[in-house]
């Protein structure tokens, strides 16, 4: 059972080190503007702190500024993964809070604009799903004794299409192009789903 717990252990920490063609990228571009001393905890955090900014932003209506701010902020998703994975600084800590940050992201932009322009039941769809991923990957740590629960694929991708469906719905609204806002909503109903596979898979 011993060599059985540590052979998973290898998998799990292999798989959570791969490096994709995108970590490549950001490692051969942005990432060689951004300093040793930065590390993608302190983007995670940054994250988590700039959040309220987009939100005020959103409540005065500041919508062309809001979505460069929101934009800029989700990209620091990225570049703290690419960051994490190819200097070899991922932790424990950021497992945990890279993927909240994203959470409390979505779900600041879903009470500030998907509430307001989308309809109540795909902003109450977005925000529970999101809740049961909280809870789900908090109980799985408590029975896998601090195992920590990480984003799969299918997490990946709802949070690539939640940020796609607000940055339309968000161009929809500085452009007053109704005609976009059924994309909006096609993007963030995609998202739900691919939302559901991910927590079946046990992703987060």
């Amino acid at each position: 059972m011993l060599t059985y717990s540590r052979s998973n252990h290898s998998k799990e920490f292999q798989k959570a080190n791969k490096i994709f063609w995108h970590d490549k990228f950001l490692a051969a571009t942005i990432l060689k503007l951004i300093p040793e001393i930065i590390k993608p905890n302190h983007l995670t955090v940054f994250r988590i702190i700039a959040t309220p900014a987009v939100v005020v932003l959103m409540v005065y209506e500041q919508y062309y500024i809001g979505l460069i701010a929101f934009l800029f902020i989700a990209f620091t998703d990225a570049l703290d993964g690419s960051m994490a994975r190819t200097r070899n600084q991922i932790t424990e800590w950021g497992k945990i809070y890279d993927p909240l940050a994203d959470k409390i992201l979505i779900g600041s932009m879903v009470f500030a604009i998907v509430l307001r322009y989308i309809d109540v039941w795909t902003a109450v769809a977005i925000v529970v799903i999101e809740i049961v991923f909280i809870i789900t990957a908090w109980i799985r740590i408590k029975k896998q004794d601090g195992k920590i629960v990480q984003a799969n694929i299918w997490g990946k991708i709802k949070m690539f299409l939640q940020v796609a469906g607000v940055v339309i719905l968000l161009l929809a609204i500085i452009n007053n192009w109704a005609s976009l806002l059924p994309f909006a909503s096609y993007a963030l109903y995609l998202a739900i789903a691919f939302a559901i596979v991910s927590l079946l898979t046990h992703g987060i």
